[in-house]
């Protein structure tokens, strides 16, 4: 008599802790769009493909052989004669086939601000609170990768490693990195802001540091319809006009010293000058909340605080996830971006994860630790690997 036998099916594997993070469905639906998804059947096909990228970014300072087999040794016990690990040789032609577009384009339409009304910390009053920032990553030492991306300046000859610039918004209250752009190391972080100020809603409080303020970017972000918060330089000249109940002041913010003397073009702000107990560095914020009985000035120099929870987002891209002192794997620059979009995705999986696990506990995701969540998708990755096997018949 038959029996209905499993046959292990490539086309379906996921990482099913991630399934509601990165659907199966959107994953073919991109691939579709940018033309990656393959009319051959292969030993690495694309949907599989886009799930072992972001594994990369789980395992950075993993080879790209063992991140394959721990992708598949879950099936590989179930079905260990029909499961083989391809070679690096393989792989790479896989990820150069894939591209980075599929992997960019699914960062773009999955990693958004995933805050709920009951989510801890992540808001302020009415507004959600999210911060802009910038930092570099460390690409492989390689001729294209240093045409495509730079080095920074060395004072003894030549940098050790290219690197590459990434500006983006974290959600302080889950963390998540949205709207990131990688460019040249040369290219500055006011130049890439100004890609990503249209992800700015009505909403929103968007923290900021000094680098960041200038009067283009401002009135650029102002115009989003956002509430803006940033730190600029004590020395920055901004007139005074009149002192609020709060403390803060209501002063104007122009384009340049002789706009300023001709008072042209100025922007109405409000400024905050303040200390913080046991620190001899002064603060100077301004933010377009001009009313204080919305956001008193102490509620928004504490605020301002929270702006670190960007510093420690991308500590855990750059140390916790990529490992310090670990250097991007590829030596090409499409298979780069690949990995830094792949790096992006991995993290939110993450914080996804602790997000959700946050909400059902009624905590706030800073009460969870990063490191932890991580290592326990490293230890269980094998029984989180999703599939839909098909039938075949067996005979007996």
């Amino acid at each position: 008599m038959g029996v209905m036998a499993r046959r292990f099916n490539l086309e379906e594997v996921g990482i099913a802790v991630f399934a509601e993070a990165f659907p199966l469905e959107k994953i073919r639906e991109i691939l579709k769009a940018t033309g990656r998804e393959g009319k051959r059947k292969r030993q690495l096909p694309a949907a599989m493909m886009m799930y072992y990228v972001i594994a990369l970014g789980l395992f950075v300072s993993v080879g790209c052989r063992e991140v394959l087999r721990r992708l598949l040794d879950g099936p590989m016990w179930i079905w260990p004669e029909q499961i083989r690990v391809a070679t690096e040789s393989a792989i790479t032609q896989a990820r150069q086939r894939l591209g980075a577009a599929p992997i960019e384009r699914l960062y773009r339409e999955q990693v958004v601000p995933i805050a709920k009304k009951i989510t801890r910390g992540a808001w302020f009053r009415r507004w959600r609170v999210v911060t802009l920032d910038g930092s570099t990553l460390d690409v492989a030492d390689s001729d294209k990768n240093a045409a495509a991306f730079g080095r920074p300046g060395a004072s003894r000859g030549r940098s050790a490693y290219p690197q590459t610039r990434v500006v983006g918004f974290v959600e302080n209250g889950t963390h998540v990195v949205f709207g990131a752009e990688m460019d040249r190391y040369q290219v500055g972080e006011v130049t890439m802001a100004r890609r990503i100020l249209r992800l700015l809603r009505r909403n929103m409080l968007c923290l900021a540091d000094r680098n960041f303020a200038n009067y283009p970017l401002w009135k650029e972000a102002c115009a989003t319809g956002a509430a803006l918060v940033w730190r600029v330089k004590t020395q920055f000249i901004l007139p005074k006009l009149r002192k609020l109940p709060d403390g803060s002041y209501l002063a104007k913010f122009y384009p340049s010293a002789k706009h300023r003397r001709e008072d042209r073009e100025g922007i109405l702000v409000r400024l905050i000058d303040y200390r913080i107990d046991g620190f001899r560095e002064d603060y100077r914020l301004v933010t377009n909340i001009l009313d204080p009985i919305q956001a008193p000035a102490i509620e928004l120099a504490r605020l301002y605080s929270e702006r670190w929870t960007i510093e420690t987002a991308l500590d855990e891209l750059k140390t916790h996830l990529r490992g310090r002192g670990i250097v991007l794997r590829s030596k090409l620059p499409e298979l780069v971006r690949q990995d830094v979009y792949g790096l992006l995705l991995a993290h939110f999986g993450i914080r996804w994860i602790m997000h959700d696990a946050a909400l059902s506990e009624d905590i706030s995701t800073a009460e969870l630790s990063f490191v932890h969540t991580l290592r326990v998708v490293h230890r269980k990755l094998p029984w989180f690997i999703s599939f839909s096997p098909s039938g075949a018949r067996l005979r007996g």
